[in-house]
């Protein structure tokens, strides 16, 4: 029978061992305490990063893959943590190893998922991510991650970041180049971060070795509306340029002409049939008098009817499908929208073009030789000896407007065997115009009258957007919506707008409306809320890192008329607001004409971007801004 009990008593005692394995040491715990003292804000610091990226040929020669490999120390230094790690590929990658290992290099029983990346706007693409969800059960806990990742053709190995999800005290990032291989790796960012960087070589494995290490480096900021990632933090382009192989050296890119070729090869393989195209672009243009007209007709037609869908998998991430799929389907990505513009307005008699255009949220430009310069494309029109850029995703921009995401970015242009360079012209925040007029009355509690709004340029596509994104059987109501905010306290009413259809001129929009709950009286007082839409008042930048990313630039103005009341004046109106720097502009006034108080606001985001220099100037005028929205006017008797 004592065999039987002893069992138990050796299994319990190997557990417990294994658990003493894995725990935190003393040394762990009293790190995790000093860690978190220095990063209270942290829940899980890497200890030590090393990452090895090592090149090799394909079995047949005629490609570089890059494997990479990649080991990190995870420590908690709160008292508890849950994270999830994980690792994105492609069709074009693959995973051969994604570990987690306790602190005694036991691998960890974690379970390992492996899916296809979910996105709504994606219709179908061949991203997928590996990942497992890890619980630091105590503070000083610590894990080992381990992972290699394979890609198969060095051209989609575009660029490495030093920067992590989480806030990393070691990394080090290392290069092994065989002498076969040439590459340039251009260090971008590195500007204010103390980056030591090595280079040997070595005879016996005829390479070179480059490494780079960093210290202390905090990790992604979790902030909303920020510049893209190229940006913001330091990492390293690898331009592949060139390879030996059986005494031949084979191109990658080594200058723009060379990624302009791959392009073009790509678009060369396309099997195009534009005759399909032909009845639908006789079909716009029969009836229009001018060259102008037709092209609008094309143009607002795709706008119109095809749906953007991005599309990603393998090489149709970068090869534009065939103009007559997009047409039949009535759907397609940046590349199929761009090419069906192009083959339309080319039946249509045009001179029209595919582009290549990286958006805002690419730091490079075409100087730089890589997949990673550009991440869209749109249609170049040219006429009467002007270029007119075209793109087919951004609904509602009329013909000559351009998306802020493009505007200022160099784009390269097909022009047969060469290519063209040329730059987004940059629109001023005046195109943007957007208007409130409230012409009010004191009607009892209320202030009542007629309400005046117009929108232009980026301002009008987005309205049009909102707006017709919506259900038709919504839209009576959605107008409603949208002018009162679902906000009881004000009432819409007699609403008149112009032509929704019509992307080219002003849009307006005028109506009715009592603003309820905004006058009180008290002896021979008046008490008025005078604004109730506080535009801006919860723009302030307390703890943010990085800079602010409008949607557009804008120039909006609110000007409220109040008509005083016989008999009463105003006892004081609130101190004007005048500021005016690089990037916006805020105006506020009182001014009384007669028995009319002339209450106007203008706000003008001259660059769309609120930079972090900016913020202590801006939250000042926020604050004061806030301090007019809280203050009653009040109307005394004269």
């Amino acid at each position: 029978m004592s065999k039987y009990i002893l069992l138990p008593i050796i299994f319990i005692c190997s557990l417990a061992f294994c658990q003493k394995k894995i725990d935190p040491t003393p040394e762990h715990i009293s790190l995790a305490k000093k860690l978190k003292t220095q990063f209270e804000d942290d829940d899980i610091i890497i200890l030590n990063s090393k990452e090895n990226i090592r090149f090799s040929l394909s079995k047949n020669d005629n490609k570089v893959k890059v494997t990479h490999h990649n080991n990190e120390e995870l420590m908690n230094i709160s008292s508890r943590a849950d994270i999830q790690k994980y690792i994105t590929y492609d069709g074009e990658s693959s995973i051969e190893k994604f570990k987690i290992l306790y602190r005694n290099k036991k691998e960890a029983s974690f379970n390992i998922k492996d899916e296809a990346i979910s996105d709504d706007n994606m219709f179908h693409h061949d991203a997928r991510v590996k990942y497992t969800n890890i619980d630091f059960p105590v503070q000083g806990y610590k894990y080992y991650l381990e992972s290699i990742k394979d890609t198969d053709d060095i051209k989609y190995f575009t660029s490495i970041y030093f920067t992590d999800q989480y806030h990393t005290l070691k990394k080090e990032i290392r290069f092994i180049i065989p002498d076969w291989l040439n590459i340039e790796l251009k260090e971008m960012n590195f500007n204010g971060y103390e980056i030591i960087k090595k280079e040997t070589h070595s005879e016996k494995t005829q390479a070179r070795v480059v490494t780079y290490k960093i210290k202390n480096i905090k990790g992604m900021y979790d902030e909303k509306q920020t510049p893209g990632p190229s940006y913001l933090y330091p990492h390293i382009l690898v331009l592949a340029k060139s390879f030996q192989a059986k005494d031949k050296t084979h191109k990658l890119f080594n200058e723009t002409k060379d990624l302009y070729n791959w392009y073009k090869s790509l678009v060369d393989s396309m099997d195009e049939q534009p005759h399909e195209l032909k009845d639908k672009v006789t079909e716009l243009t029969k009836n229009a008098s001018t060259d102008e007209e037709k092209i609008k007709n094309i143009y607002y037609w795709v706008q119109d009817n095809i749906r953007y869908i991005a599309f990603e998998d393998g090489i149709a991430g970068f090869k534009p499908d065939e103009s007559q799929n997009v047409f039949k389907k009535r759907y397609g990505d940046c590349k199929g929208m761009a090419n069906l513009t192009k083959q339309m307005l080319k039946l249509a008699g045009f001179d029209a073009r595919l582009t290549w255009i990286g958006t805002k949220r690419i730091a490079y430009d075409y100087s730089t030789p890589s997949l990673s310069v550009d991440n869209h494309m749109i249609c170049t029109l040219f006429k009467d000896g002007k270029k007119i850029f075209l793109d087919g995703t951004e609904k509602f921009n009329s013909f000559g407007e351009y998306a802020e995401r493009i505007q200022g970015k160099q784009v390269l242009i097909e022009n047969g065997d060469d290519y063209i360079l040329a730059e987004v012209p940059i629109n001023p925040a005046k195109k943007n115009k957007e208007t409130y007029h409230f012409s009010a009355k004191i009607t009892e509690d209320a202030l009542s009258g007629n309400v005046s709004r117009t929108y232009d340029g980026e301002s009008r596509a987005s309205f049009l957007y909102y707006f017709n994104s919506l259900k038709n059987d919504k839209k009576k109501d959605a107008m409603t919506y949208y002018l009162n905010n679902d906000d009881k306290n004000l009432l819409v009413t007699d609403i008149k707008t112009s032509n929704l259809d019509n992307r080219d001129d002003l849009l307006s929009i005028d109506y009715s409306l009592v603003q309820k709950n905004s006058v009180s009286s008290f002896d021979d007082e008046i008490y008025i809320d005078l604004d109730y839409q506080k535009e801006f008042s919860e723009f302030e930048f307390e703890k943010r890192n990085t800079d602010y990313l409008f949607s557009h630039k804008k120039n909006f103005t609110s000007t409220i008329n109040l008509e005083i009341p016989v008999g009463y004046k105003i006892s004081e109106t609130p101190s004007d607001i005048h500021v005016n720097t690089e990037n916006y502009k805020i105006d506020v006034a009182f001014e009384q004409i007669g028995n009319v108080l002339t209450y106007k606001k203008t706000f003008i985001l001259k660059n769309a971007i609120l930079k972090t220099t900016d913020y202590e100037a801006w939250n000042k005028s926020i604050k004061a801004l806030r301090s007019i929205y809280k203050e009653q006017l009040i109307l005394i008797k004269a």
